[in-house]
């Protein structure tokens, strides 16, 4: 699949604001200024993106924990998203999610998930409202390889394909279920596992944005086209802890350094758009001074804003149809 010079720059917008954000949110976590968790998706950029660029604001998904990269990737407005981290009026949920409740359903993002393998049975009713209200819409399922031992997932695989829903489950793996290597954890194969429900899956490099990009445009084509729920599996690695302040101390020697060193998505994506796509340095620098800005500007401006309001509190309980 052939990607114009505009769609390669705005991806690599949106993995370098994910990869900024997100570091950002670590120097600032460390220093107290964000309440509560927050469970970073450094390293995992070109999943998030390579899949959310095929989908619109008619599409939907369903996050993780570790939701700040889908919901940017989603197209969510990142001022509002740290707002939202440091508690803030301003934020995306009026400061009353926070970082494991961050949503926008104007964006189609339907809310980072403090439950594991709470997305799954989420997304099979977004998915059978796609359908009863014809909007011709797919959804999203991004679990992490821990959600793959829940049964909720594996319930909603199998509701899926009864009821042949227009979802893509997309597995990201990154080897670890909090501080347990998934090659220990889970038996047998991921994909074969949803094989028994006769899911198509595909086995995906996660460090490889056009792997990512291409096998979820065909998932999702298919998807959208009635052919039923289908499956991404992606291998890739995150860079922090599971939580900020894990001491990561179940990783081998060298472990996350060789991983940087050789596998960075957001490095080899940035390669690969100098030396295959004839991108200039000067155009990626620009945009890497205009995300810095950003970002700055994000945290300036909720550090100034103000908390939630008493009269807040009975706001945004129910929903009114």
């Amino acid at each position: 699949m052939q990607l114009d010079k505009q769609t390669l720059l705005t991806a690599y917008r949106s993995m370098a604001t994910i990869r900024a954000f997100e570091e950002k949110v670590h120097e600032v976590f460390a220093k107290g200024e964000i309440p509560g968790f927050a469970h970073l998706y450094a390293g995992e950029e070109a999943s998030g993106v390579g899949i959310c660029l095929h989908l619109n604001d008619a599409d939907y998904i369903t996050s993780t924990h570790r939701g700040h990269g889908h919901a940017i990737a989603k197209g969510c407005d990142v001022p509002a998203m740290m707002a939202e981290l440091y508690g803030k009026r301003t934020g995306l949920c009026l400061g009353k999610g926070g970082s494991m409740h961050i949503a926008d359903l104007d964006k189609g993002m339907m809310g980072a998930n403090g439950i594991v393998g709470g997305g799954p049975p989420l997304a099979c009713g977004a998915a059978f409202s796609a359908r009863m209200l014809k909007t011709n819409g797919v959804v999203v399922s991004f679990l992490g390889d821990g959600a793959i031992n829940e049964g909720s997932t594996m319930e909603a695989m199998n509701m899926a394909k009864v009821f042949n829903l227009p979802v893509i489950f997309a597995i990201e793996d990154n080897e670890y279920g909090q501080a347990t290597a998934s090659a220990w954890s889970v038996a047998g194969s991921m994909t074969k596992r949803a094989a028994g429900f006769d899911i198509p899956t595909t086995l995906v490099d996660g460090f490889d944005f056009f792997d990512v990009h291409q096998a979820a445009g065909a998932a999702i084509d298919k998807a959208r086209s009635g052919d039923g729920p289908q499956l991404l599996h992606i291998k890739l690695y995150r860079y922090y802890g599971h939580f900020e302040g894990d001491a990561t101390t179940y990783r081998g020697k060298g472990e996350l350094d060789k991983v940087k060193d050789t596998k960075d998505c957001l490095v080899r994506f940035r390669n690969d758009l100098t030396s295959e796509h004839g991108i200039a340095d000067s155009d990626l620098e620009q945009i890497d001074a205009e995300i810095a800005s950003l970002i700055k500007q994000s945290v300036d401006d909720a550090r100034q804003a103000e908390p939630p309001r008493e009269e807040d509190l009975h706001t945004n309980v129910y929903v009114s149809y």
